[in-house]
C-alpha cells in the first residue's frame, strides 16, 4: 500500500462478540475466503515482502483473563480493563494489517498441581491453602505452610525434600525484590475453555495469517510445576534447591531472536502488572546484553494492556512504575490509536 492509512473493519468482525467469553471464533476454513477477498481488495502484499518488519507480540489474552467470567478476570481498576485491552488489540491488528508482518500471541499454559496453586500447599491443619494467599520462606520455616503430596508424587520427590524446595523457591523469589510467592485462583488450565485465546483474538490471528501469508505461530508457556513462568521468555527460577535443573524450566531464546529481527517489536496483553511486566523486563535485559540500541524498537501499547486488580491486591501503581522504567531503558510507550509513522520512531 502506498499510504498509510488505516483499513476499516473486514465485514465479518462485529465489535459485540468482543465482550462475549462464550464467543469460540470463526471456523479456520470460513475466514479463507474471506481473507482472500480482502487481500485482494486491499492489494495486501506477502508480509514476507514487507521493507520494514512490525512484529506483533500479544501476550496471554486468553478467556480466563479476558472477560468477568474467566477465573482470573484482569480488571482494572475500571473493571472492564482486560475486555477494553482485548478489543483495542484486535482493532489494532485490523486497522494495521498492512504494516504488521507477524502476530506471536502466547497462551499461559497451566497443570492442576503447580506450585502457585492452592492444591500445592496445605495449612497446619492441612486443608488447601486459599486464593490470593502470600506465602513466604518464613512461613514455611515455621510450619504455618507444608506441600501437598500430591504435588510431589508426580514429580517423583519426597514432601521433605519438596518442604526444603518451596522455602528456597520463596527465598529467591523475595530476593529478586519483584514478587513473593503469590497463590493464584486455578485459571488457563489446558484442555479448558478458560486457556483458548479470546475468540475475536483467534478470528484476528487467521484472518492476519491468510490474508499476509504469515506464520502467526502461538506460544505456550507455563507448565513448569515448581516455578511461575511470568514471562513468556523465562521462568522467575531454573534450579532447584539441590542444584538439580527445574523441570520444565525452559528459557524461550529462539523467540527472543526472532523478535529481534524486526524492526519494531509491539507489545499488547494481559496483565501489564505481571506476564507483560515479566516479559518486557526479559526482552529488554536480552537487548541490553547483545545490543542496547535496539531497544527503541520496543513499542508498548498502552492501551491494549491493563493491571490485575482483586479484592485486597490492587497491581496497577505496579503496572505504572514498569512501564515507566521500560520507557527510562529506551523503549517507546504509545496508543492503538497513533499513526504507523510513530512506530518507526
Amino acid at each position: 500500500m502506498s499510504d498509510t492509512t488505516p483499513l476499516p473493519f473486514p465485514p465479518h468482525y462485529d465489535p459485540i462478540q468482543t465482550v462475549a467469553a462464550e464467543y469460540p471464533g470463526t471456523a479456520p476454513q470460513a475466514l479463507f475466503a474471506p481473507a482472500m477477498a480482502w487481500q485482494q481488495a486491499h492489494s495486501l502484499r506477502p508480509a514476507a515482502d514487507d521493507a520494514r518488519r512490525a512484529h506483533l507480540l500479544v501476550i496471554d489474552m486468553q478467556v480466563d483473563f479476558c472477560f468477568p467470567s474467566g477465573a482470573l478476570y484482569v480488571a482494572g481498576r475500571s473493571g472492564t480493563g482486560g475486555t477494553d485491552a482485548l478489543r483495542r488489540t484486535v482493532e489494532f491488528m485490523y486497522r494495521y494489517l498492512p504494516w504488521i508482518s507477524e502476530i506471536t500471541c502466547t497462551l499461559d499454559s497451566h497443570v492442576p498441581y503447580q506450585v502457585f496453586f492452592p492444591g500445592a500447599h496445605l495449612t497446619e491443619d492441612s486443608t488447601p491453602v486459599a486464593p490470593h494467599t502470600v506465602i513466604t520462606a518464613a512461613d514455611y520455616r515455621a510450619g504455618r505452610y507444608h506441600p501437598n503430596p500430591a504435588l510431589a508424587a508426580p514429580l517423583g520427590v519426597t514432601t521433605e525434600w519438596l518442604t526444603h524446595q518451596v522455602t528456597d523457591y520463596c527465598m529467591r523469589l523475595e530476593a529478586t525484590g519483584r514478587y513473593a510467592l503469590y497463590v493464584w485462583p486455578y485459571h488457563c488450565l489446558v484442555g479448558t475453555a478458560g486457556h483458548r485465546l479470546a475468540g475475536v483474538l483467534a478470528d484476528a490471528c487467521l484472518f492476519h495469517a491468510f490474508a499476509r501469508g504469515a506464520a502467526n505461530a502461538p506460544v505456550l508457556k507455563g507448565d513448569s510445576p515448581l516455578t511461575e513462568n511470568y514471562s513468556v521468555f523465562a521462568p522467575e527460577v531454573t534450579t532447584c534447591w539441590d542444584g538439580q535443573p527445574m523441570p520444565g524450566a525452559v528459557r524461550h531464546e529462539a523467540l527472543l531472536k526472532r523478535l529481534l529481527t524486526a524492526d519494531v517489536i509491539l507489545v499488547a496483553g494481559l496483565a501489564s502488572s505481571h506476564c507483560v511486566a515479566a516479559s518486557v523486563a526479559d526482552l529488554l535485559a536480552f537487548v541490553q546484553e547483545h545490543n542496547p540500541y535496539l531497544a527503541h524498537r520496543i513499542v508498548l501499547l498502552r492501551d491494549a494492556m491493563a493491571p490485575v486488580v482483586v479484592p485486597g491486591a490492587d497491581f496497577t501503581d505496579a503496572a505504572e512504575q514498569a512501564l515507566a522504567s521500560f520507557e527510562a531503558a529506551g523503549a517507546r510507550v504509545l496508543t492503538t490509536d497513533d499513526p504507523v509513522e510513530a512506530w518507526w520512531g
